[in-house]
């Protein structure tokens, strides 16, 4: 057999994705994947959209379309994001994508080569991580605060250390769910105007708030070299597989001509019934829907951690998203937490995954979108009693 491309050495298989044959089994109960509440999908409306797209449309629903994605689409992105953060964004600048996955893909095929440098989150978005690591770059990176990125390591990491990219999730974060203050996202873009580094701003979750103001995107504060990304998986369906990039009109033909070697275009009818569904129906409404269901969620699994999980262990509290970030005390080890919580029928994500430099060890994110409320109490339970038999181990006992 001929041998494989050196790039693949540096590409990880996806933790998560690894995780999710073992919770495969109806028995265990998951906290690992970060998957929308199946319950929440407008699988009606999306059949009566499909049904008017095919009626009206025709075999022109099934035909090549152009690489840039359904022109009524990117408009409505455009008008989405003016009504929403008050932000000016051209349509002719919106590239319709295959989820925000492929979206990383293009950025790096566009700005990275060999060992260039990207900087990214501690704990950092793990599909990130393995979308830029097909192109050989050297990551570097930077620690987060309760308030947003430690300001002093993005420094270094962006002039001293001269990071061709910043990638970035702002609001409610995978997979700390923590959110940038107002004050840090005016100095993540006061940082990034003295430096030569293309910031790329994921927001995923951003529509997702349960409380609290919505804050700004830093591409607001920015001109130039910084690209938007969003996607329909969090507020319509994942299936969709729709996202998109806002970039500037020197970026976008290079995006394009990457979108055009690697998939020609997205799917024409799924962007059609997309277009139909927002048209019929009231997207804003829908989205409140989530937001109940998963703020409920949130409160929950926080109760009964509060309740089950020994005092020491520490849980982030999210304003947002999909996702807690919990913290074990010293000396004790995520990965035998996992083993354990098998046993009890119960996964999670141990922290090592999100982290570029082998740190994690003791963190693990838990999802609270996906399970619901009676199985999000007993896995917590369970969770509970695997902490304490691993805090009773020696190498835990000193430090619990």
């Amino acid at each position: 057999m001929p041998a494989f491309a050196k790039r693949m050495s540096q590409v990880r298989r996806s933790f998560i994705r690894e995780i999710l044959k073992v919770t495969a089994d109806p028995s265990i109960i998951s906290f690992a994947g970060g998957l929308p509440k199946p319950d929440l999908f407008p699988t009606g409306p999306m059949a009566d959209a499909a049904a008017r797209v095919l009626a009206e449309n025709g075999s022109a629903a099934l035909q090549y379309s152009v690489t840039e994605g359904e022109p009524a689409l990117r408009e409505w992105i455009a008008a989405r994001y003016k009504a929403k953060k008050g932000m000016d964004v051209d349509p002719a600048n919106v590239l319709i994508t295959n989820g925000s996955q492929q979206s990383l893909d293009l950025l790096g095929k566009v700005f990275l080569d060999p060992g260039d440098v990207v900087a990214v989150e501690l704990p950092g978005y793990i599909g990130a991580i393995q979308a830029f690591s097909v192109f050989e770059p050297a990551f570097t990176g930077v620690p987060l605060t309760a308030a947003g990125p430690d300001i002093d390591r993005l420094t270094d990491a962006l002039v001293s250390q001269k990071a061709k990219m910043f990638y970035a999730v702002p609001n409610f974060q995978n997979p700390s769910g923590l959110t940038y203050s107002l004050e840090a996202r005016r100095a993540v873009a006061e940082t990034l105007r003295v430096a030569d580094t293309v910031f790329v701003e994921d927001d995923p979750y951003g529509e997702l708030r349960f409380f609290g103001e919505p804050q700004p995107p830093v591409s607001a504060f920015l001109t130039g070299d910084a690209y938007m990304l969003g996607t329909f998986s969090k507020i319509a369906a994942p299936g969709l597989r729709l996202g998109w990039i806002v970039a500037d009109k020197e970026s976008l033909p290079k995006l394009v001509t990457a979108k055009q070697a690697s998939d020609l275009h997205c799917s024409t009818f799924v962007q059609r019934v997309l277009i139909d569904y927002l048209a019929h129906n009231d997207l804003d409404a829908h989205i409140a829907t989530i937001r109940k269901v998963y703020g409920e969620q949130r409160d929950l699994m926080v109760s009964r951690i509060k309740a089950e999980f020994p005092p020491e262990v520490v849980c982030t509290e999210p304003e947002g998203g999909m996702f807690l970030w919990v913290t074990l005390p010293e000396g004790c080890s995520a990965f035998a937490l996992f083993d354990l919580c098998i046993k009890e029928k119960v996964a999670f994500v141990p922290g090592g995954p999100f982290f570029v430099d082998g740190g994690g060890a003791r963190e693990m994110r838990l999802n609270f979108s996906n399970a619901e409320p009676e199985r999000i109490a007993e896995g917590i339970a369970r969770m509970g009693r695997a902490i304490e038999k691993l805090l009773a181990q020696t190498s835990c006992a000193a430090v619990a």
